[in-house]
């Protein structure tokens, strides 16, 4: 044993050989191999002389060239006996050379001396031996030379050694050879193409996997444990070569194999592996002769080649992208091979090729759009659309392949992308989902299958399965796109649903994709926007086309006018001849119509042609590629007539003339369809064409060679005219095929072998494929389109959610798999994901909806587990989803208040609707419902309702609640309700909880939702519930923490729903309610608000709502309480909250219920009193709400206590306000001013706009207190009047002179106002200018004497106090005394009077003069108002007619009156007296201001003063002078029994106080008299009075005058002139006094005026002895001087 590890000498080598050739020694036969064991023997001897030396050029390690040589020798000998005892150690001393690196050098047949060439070719030639160890150990040598990183085996040599490997495979005598064979091919691959890859000897590469080899093929050959066996040979070879080199050893031609050959630029490493990879597609290619065609070796050969073809494109990396020469193999040999074996029936072949296919699509479609356009139609879509004879293998094999394929997100989004948004290219996407759908749904009914049940639930399944994966991928897809930034979608989405239910399901798979590589420079990126203009542009083009191949006039018109195609006939023609998918058929119909613009468009598309220099056969042939002829001869006659034309203007030497061409056109046509058409038996001959067309050229024949050549042309090669695919199941494709261009294609794959015969496809079709490659070639399909917009999936999910919706839904209804619809419903929640996130709320809105439908809530006695499943996936939809559902929430809210509806049902617990039941009900309300779990039914209606069901979106009860549910129904009921045992209330209450992490958006949309949900639990006219009732207390409870900003938003909806349902008919609901939002309520309260902020008051205005519209008073008592407890409460925390907590009580105020009345007042009482200063600690304008609430309770009809306490209250506030106890009021000294504040309660309020907003708070608080003056209370009136003339003359002081304006208009002066009688408002619309005409208060209530007295009194002693300020209001104050004055009322006349009087006292020496002037012309003004009025009120007597009063009658008799003019004169009667008063009132006023301030009075003033006097006086005589008016006034009086009115003193006090002014102003007034003419006034009013006291006098004297009686005849007065003349006397004596008192000159000037009447006087009769005794006076002291003179 020793001395055989001593063979071979010290050499590295030697060591290695030695024992080998020991061993081929002692087994070579010695007679045979003589030569051989010499040879081995002297190598032996050599080796032990040798030592290492190296040499540069030796092939084997540390020997020389020679000695090399010799050393290797022995073993080609030794492998050339082909004795399989010594060609076993000759093959493991190769192995061991190849393993450790000792041998080195290039093997390629350039080189067919090299040592090591023969060597190879020794070893591969020695598999024949038909040994079994043989075949393993030459694989392993093979493996081990190749896998030698010092060995490179080039060109034919790497060919010869895979075929010699190729046949063991093929002829191997045992499965475990046979996969080791395979084996080593597939490592020998990954191998060879690893180092193309890296253009390296020295690279890593991967073991293979023989399963995976046996994953599709050769499993019936695996023999038990060679899986097992075929593995740890190939890892002993591969870890065998692991071993470090030699140093310094290095293969001699390195340097070479990575530079670039003589003869191309790729390195010879690259070289080997395009021509291996070239000859493996050749190799796949091969197909049977016609001959044999059941040669099953040549397709397992073909089936091998194909796998190893897999394992390189599997394992391929970016040199196939970015070398130019290996992409074009695939697509030159690669893609030929899978186009060739397409046709084949063999599941392993087809296998194969769906497994190559996907390697391309995932990693090289970038290179390969337009192949990948040809293929994905050919191998998958066509097998996935055969729904109804589909074999059952492939379309596993496809379902499989399209599941893979899902499995990288971003494939799925550049099919779309480069397919189905490309006008060239076929709608792949859509295509995969309809057909998908297709086979979700199974065959349709009625139809023939060949499909067993089994199978066909598999299919529906496995489509549904990869429906799902596509949903996910683009979910997937779309979290990433977000998860990095790259959207450019308009709204910002955070995509929080980073679950790993949607997380990339096989990251080594996506680790090699396309998108790892750099793209290469076909493509490009593109953005949503792009691509969407191209898919519309696709899909209006599409409708074109659909249009054209139905109606093609129509549909060229329908193109033209969405300008898809030009107007022009050129650009129709380029249309039609580029426009792939239009009916050929269609096409020539169009070309040959009579009409005008088709007519243009025949001749241009003819035109369009160039037919120079060709033949006329191939002329027709190529004209007629384009389209089909028609039918109709006319057209056909067209058509062909146009042609001859155009071939003989191209062509001018070949006819006479167009006709010969055209007559030869049709012959052709004819010719063509005689020999072709199987129908016609009898075909024409040769002759018979020639003779049919003798004399078509202008009378000659055409040279019978050419019309025989053309003859044998037509008839040897059919003239093939464009026509569409008659493939078997084209009724079945959805028309894309004919508007792709592929029925060529799928007319090959279509034609199947019936049995598995491996026979070619037709060279043909195949040539015509390979020109549709290059034809698209440099096309816009042929660019590569990369987005990373995620708005392109809004496309995609617009194609695909509507087969998704109905496969998932059909499937998850049909099926009771518990795994088909499981997966359905993963199908829904990555749906819903999608469209969720992307704001595609219709598609959102109908997956929620179905798979709330499927839950089944609505019809629990027929749920089963497929629908507590989906339960559980609307509840994982809510809490991953939840920022994207929006009006989704709806549905899933819904759900789970069923769930909770019917769990309580389960455990027993009452119904809400027990706590809303009336008293009738308390005892069941006690009892509740028995457990049905443990205890059967109840027959309640409620629970009858709910066993029986009803529809998804019934709220109600259905009909026939009546009816009783039987036993069976009640168990199916019990045992699903154990089913949703399964979701737990953790569950429940999760969805709720969470929605604290939802967006501000989201947030938003649950609420709105939750609300519509409680709403309809809340209004069930059977069943009210208040399950989300309570959630919506709740998730405010979670929320509480958001910002103030989305809190608004929340309660803004919230609000109208605590509205709504507090204003509820039913009573018990709307309590509950009110109390769910003082709850709320109460945690609001717990935050602090900062100043200027409106949320409180937010949300506590449902309570003022509800407060104001609200019927029940039970539920206005229970707010007022609520509001009560709240805010004694939480007072520091109400900020804001205050308005509307004063709007609820203001609205308790008025109130119809004493209770509630008094209850608010109560609280605001303790608000007031103890909590002033919280009230305007934010505002000020909460100052205001509250001046409005104590106001509105001084209104109280109920009690005077509470209306006085708030007037006393109403003063507290002025009091706060005026010594500045606004907090707010300080806060805004230093913040600009806000806007006045004003409301109903100052309806002037415009007067108080340009003052200090501070100061407005005054506003409300004083015109409420004048409102209050005219209450028809006398308390509430006294106690208003004094609290505001109070309030004004306490802090007036802080008015300014403008806000005092605005107080007189709109507080003081509607005071006054209210009071005025109805002659005010007539004088209203004549003299609107006027100051003093402030609109009356139609409804207000009479003043009482104290009252005005109080007022008027206090007026003045507020414009006395403040006259510097408000001096301006001089006129106006004094319109409103004068109006008192005027009131008819004797109260308010009084205290005019009294008021005007001291006004002038107290102002009097501060007047000026045209304030003494104003004060006069309001006088005047009054009384001409007075006079005016009066005057229109006699005039409504004017139509009584005179007999009626004139008659000589008794005045008594009231037969003879009419009882409306009776009422008519009464009135009149009444209004004169008053007239006659006031009247009388303002001459007092006037004469006493006069005698008050004579001294201080102007010229001016004294006019105005005699105006007055004079005006009044004319008046009363013009009264007193009206004897008509007087006998009708004189009889209603005699006949109602009424006084008459005091015409006779109005008329004689006037005038007695207008001469005792004119005397005084003789007397006193000197100058003024002067000035004025004093004396000629009171001469003027003296001749009046004496002519009014002669007539009296008279009268009867001056009748009897007129009938002509002696003058000294006088008859006595009688009793009325008596009277009259009686009441006139004092008036007459004191005009005779004051002529007594003129002076002598002024007497004697005007004596001659008066002394006429002097004489009547003493010629008249008088009743009182003074006016003769004056009259002698005047006679004696007067005219006896005058007359002495």
């Amino acid at each position: 044993m020793s001395s055989s590890q001593n063979l071979g000498g010290a050499t590295r080598c030697g060591r290695v050989v030695g024992p080998s050739l020991d061993k081929i020694i002692k087994n070579a036969a010695w007679r045979k191999h003589t030569f051989l064991v010499s040879a081995c023997k002297s190598v032996l001897d050599k080796l032990e002389s040798l030592s290492d030396s190296p040499d540069p050029s030796s092939p084997l390690f540390g020997l020389s060239s020679s000695d090399s040589d010799a050393v290797l020798q022995p073993l080609l000998l030794s492998i050339d006996t082909a004795y399989a005892k010594v060609v076993e150690p000759a093959l493991d001393c190769s192995f061991m050379l190849f393993s450790l690196s000792l041998l080195r050098g290039e093997v390629c047949s350039s080189s067919p001396d090299s040592l090591l060439y023969k060597l190879i070719h020794a070893i591969c030639k020695v598999c024949g031996l038909g040994d079994e160890s043989i075949e393993l150990a030459v694989l392993r040598v093979l493996l081990a030379a190749v896998r030698s990183a010092r060995i490179l085996i080039r060109g034919d040599c790497l060919l010869h050694l895979v075929r010699t490997c190729y046949n063991v495979y093929l002829g191997g005598f045992n499965g475990t050879n046979q996969i080791c064979a395979k084996s080593v091919l597939a490592q020998i691959m990954l191998i060879v193409f690893t180092r193309s890859e890296a253009d390296s000897m020295d690279v890593s590469f991967k073991t293979v996997n023989v399963n995976d080899l046996l994953a599709i093929t050769d499993k019936n050959v695996n023999e038990g444990n060679s899986v097992h066996i075929c593995q740890g040979f190939i890892k002993d070879v591969i870890t065998a070569g692991e071993a470090a080199p030699p140093p310094d050893f290095r293969l001699v031609l390195e340097e070479g194999a990575s530079t670039s050959s003589e003869d191309g630029g790729t390195s010879k490493i690259r070289e080997d592996g395009f021509l291996l990879f070239k000859n493996l597609c050749k190799l796949s290619m091969k197909f049977s002769s016609q001959d044999n065609t059941d040669d099953q070796i040549l397709v397992r050969g073909k089936t091998l080649s194909l796998e190893l073809l897999k394992v390189i494109i599997d394992n391929g990396g970016p040199i196939w992208r970015s070398d130019e020469r290996f992409l074009n193999a695939i697509k030159q040999y690669l893609c030929l091979s899978l186009l060739k074996n397409s046709a084949l029936s063999v599941m392993s072949v087809f296998q194969l090729q769906c497994a190559i296919f996907t390697s391309l699509l995932r990693k090289y479609r970038s290179g390969m759009k337009s192949e990948v356009g040809i293929f994905f139609p050919m191998l998958v879509l066509r097998v996935l659309e055969n729904v109804l004879q589909p074999s059952f293998l492939q379309k596993m094999t496809v379902l499989s392949l399209l599941e893979n394929i899902c499995h990288d997100p971003y494939l799925i989004i550049d099919i779309f992308v480069n397919f189905d948004c490309d006008v060239e290219s076929p709608n792949i996407f859509e295509r995969i989902v309809n057909g998908l759908l297709k086979t979700a749904l199974g065959p349709p009914p009625g139809s023939t299958t060949t499909l067993t049940p089994v199978q066909d639930i598999t299919f529906r399944h496995e489509s549904v399965k990869c429906l799902v994966s596509i949903i996910k991928a683009m979910g997937t897809w779309m979290d990433q796109q977000y998860s990095i930034g790259e959207s450019l979608l308009p709204k910002s989405v955070e995509n929080e649903a980073s679950e790993d239910n949607y997380s990339n399901p096989n990251e080594e798979d996506v680790k090699a994709t396309d998108h790892d590589f750099h793209p290469d420079l076909s493509s490009e990126s593109s953005d949503a926007a792009t691509l969407e203009q191209r898919r519309a542009y696709k899909i209006e083009l599409q409708k074109g086309v659909t249009l054209f191949n139905r109606k093609p006039s129509k549909g060229i018109e329908f193109l033209i006018s969405s300008k898809k195609v030009g107007s022009s006939p050129d650009e129709v023609v380029s249309f039609l001849r580029n426009t792939t998918g239009l009916n050929a058929t269609m096409i020539g119909d169009y070309l040959g119509e009579r009409e005008e613009f088709p007519m243009k468009v025949m001749h241009a598309y003819v035109d369009s042609f160039d037919f120079k220099e060709m033949n006329f056969g191939e002329a027709i042939r190529f004209f007629l590629r384009g389209f089909r002829l028609p039918g109709e001869a006319q057209k056909i006659d067209r058509i062909m007539e146009k042609f001859a034309e155009r071939f003989c203007k191209c062509n001018p030497n070949s006819f006479s003339s167009a006709d010969t061409a055209y007559v030869l056109a049709y012959s052709v046509i004819m010719l063509n369809t005689d020999a072709h058409n199987i129908m016609v038996k009898e075909k024409m001959t040769r002759d018979g064409f020639i003779r049919n067309n003798r004399g078509i050229d202008d009378g000659k024949d055409l040279p019978e060679e050419y019309l025989g050549a053309l003859y044998d042309q037509v008839v040897k090669n059919e003239i093939k005219m464009s026509s569409d695919s008659s493939a078997p199941e084209s009724r079945q494709s959805n028309g894309l095929n004919k508007l792709l261009g592929l029925d060529g294609i799928l007319n090959l794959v279509y034609w199947t072998q019936t049995e598995e015969k491996a026979v070619g496809a037709n060279g043909l079709l195949i040539k015509h494929i390979q020109e549709k490659f290059r034809s698209r070639t440099g096309k816009s399909e042929s660019t590569y389109h990369v987005v990373t917009d995620v708005a392109i999936l809004r496309f995609m999910v617009e194609v695909c959610w509507g087969p998704m919706l109905a496969a998932f839904s059909v499937t998850l209804d049909q099926s009771d798999d518990r795994l088909a619809a499981v997966e359905c419903l993963r199908g829904f929640r990555y749906a819903v994901h999608v469209t969720a996130v992307m704001g595609m709320h219709t598609q959102r809105d109908a997956f929620v909806n179905s798979m709330a439908k499927f839950t089944n809530l609505h019809c629990a006695g027929d749920m089963k587990q497929k629908n507590v499943d989906a339960v559980k996936a609307i509840i994982s939809i809510a809490i991953e989803d939840g920022n994207y559902l929006q009006d989704a929430w709806e549905h899933i809210l819904t759900c789970l208040s069923r769930i909770e509806h019917l769990q309580l049902l389960g455990e027993g617990a009452p119904s809400d609707a027990s706590y809303f039941a009336s008293s009738e009900t308390e005892e069941k309300k006690a009892l509740g419902f028995p457990n049905l779990k443990k205890k059967g039914a109840l027959q309640d209606p409620v629970m009858m309702a709910v066993i029986r069901g009803g529809s998804y979106d019934s709220s109600a009860i259905g009909p026939n609640v009546s009816a009783l549910v039987r036993q069976d129904q009640i168990n199916n009921f019990i045992a699903n309700l154990n089913l949703l045992d399964q979701i737990g209330s953790f569950q429940l209450n999760n969805v709720y909880a969470h929605s604290q992490r939802l967006k501000t958006e989201a947030i938003v949309a649950f609420v709105k939702a939750l609300c519509k949900v409680s709403m309809s639990e809340l209004q069930s006219p059977t069943d009210p519930r208040v399950f989300s009732l309570t959630k919506l207390v709740e998730i405010a409870h979670y929320n509480m923490n958001r910002i103030r900003l989305v809190w608004s938003r929340i309660w803004s909806i919230l609000a109208d729903f605590f509205v709504s349902v507090g204003l509820s008919e039913n009573l018990s609901v709307a309590i509950f309610v009110m109390d769910s939002l003082r709850q709320l309520s109460m945690k609001f309260l717990e935050r602090e608000e900062l100043a200027n902020y409106n949320f409180q008051n937010e949300f506590l205005r449902p309570f003022v709502i509800v407060m104001q519209k609200s019927s029940s008073y039970e539920i206005r008592e229970l707010i007022v309480r609520c509001i009560s407890q709240m805010v004694l409460s939480r007072v520091c925390n109400v900020k804001s909250g205050w308005k509307s907590v004063f709007k609820v009580f203001t609205t308790a105020a008025a109130d119809e219920r004493k209770n509630i009345v008094v209850l608010a007042f109560e609280t605001m009482e303790k608000i007031v009193r103890e909590y002033f200063l919280y009230i305007t600690e934010t505002e000020a304008t909460t100052f205001i709400d509250c001046v409005r609430c104590l106001i509105t309770f001084t209104n109280s009809k109920f009690t005077n206590d509470v209306s006085l306490n708030a007037i006393a209250f109403l003063r507290f506030c002025a009091l706060k306000l005026a010594d500045g106890g606004l907090v707010w009021n300080e806060k805004a000294r230093s913040s600009s001013p806000t806007t006045p504040v004003t409301d109903e309660y100052a309806p002037n309020t415009q007067n108080f706009m340009e003052i200090d907003e501070n100061i407005t708070h005054w506003v409300p608080l004083l015109t409420g207190l004048s409102k209050l003056t005219s209450d028809s209370r006398l308390e509430i009136r006294k106690s208003s009047l004094e609290v505001l003339f109070n309030i004004l003359k306490d802090h007036g002081h802080l008015f300014s002179r403008m806000f005092w304006v605005g107080v007189f208009s709109s507080v003081i002066y509607p005071i006054f106002n209210r009071v005025w009688t109805e002659n005010d408002q007539l004088s209203k619309d004549e003299h609107s200018s006027s100051p003093s005409t402030f609109s009356p208060h139609s409804n207000g209530v009479s003043w009482d004497a104290q009252t005005s007295a109080m007022a008027a009194e206090s007026l003045v002693d507020l414009f006395v106090s403040f006259f510097t300020v408000i001096r301006c209001q001089l006129s106006s104050v004094v319109s409103l005394l004068a109006g008192l004055i005027r009131s008819p009322a004797q109260g308010p006349t009084v205290a005019g009077i009294g008021a005007l009087l001291r006004l002038a006292d107290e102002l009097g020496g501060r007047f000026s003069e045209d304030e003494w002037k104003e004060v006069f012309l309001a006088v005047k003004e009054a009384a001409s108002l007075t006079l005016s009025s009066f005057m229109k009120i006699l005039r409504t007597i004017d139509d009584i007619q005179d007999e009626e009063t004139l008659s000589d009658q008794d005045y008594s008799n009231e037969d003879d009156v009419d009882e409306d003019n009776l009422q008519t004169m009464s009135y009149v009667v009444s209004r004169t007296k008053g007239h006659i008063t006031v009247q009388l009132q303002v001459v007092q006023v006037v004469t006493n201001l006069y005698r008050i301030h004579q001294q201080s009075l102007l010229a001016s003033h004294v006019t105005v003063i005699l105006e007055i006097l004079s005006s009044i006086t004319s008046h009363a005589h013009q009264l007193n002078s009206d004897l008509l008016l007087q006998k009708k006034v004189r009889r209603v009086c005699s006949i109602l029994e009424l006084s008459e009115p005091p015409m006779l003193h109005f008329e004689n006090d006037t005038h007695q106080d207008y001469l005792n002014v004119l005397q005084d102003l003789l007397t006193y007034s000197p100058g003024v008299s002067l000035e004025l003419n004093i004396e000629s006034q009171l001469i003027t009013v003296c001749i009046k009075v004496l002519k009014m006291y002669l007539k009296c006098t008279l009268f009867e004297g001056a009748e009897l005058e007129e009938i002509r009686q002696p003058k000294n005849w006088i008859l006595p007065m009688g009793a009325a002139s008596k009277e009259e003349a009686a009441a006139r006397a004092p008036l007459v004596v004191s005009v005779l006094k004051a002529l007594m008192g003129l002076k002598r000159d002024s007497f004697k000037r005007c004596a001659p005026i008066f002394f006429p009447l002097l004489v009547e006087l003493v010629r008249s009769e008088h009743s009182s002895s003074q006016v003769p005794q004056v009259l002698s006076t005047v006679f004696h002291s007067c005219m006896d001087p005058m007359m002495g003179e």
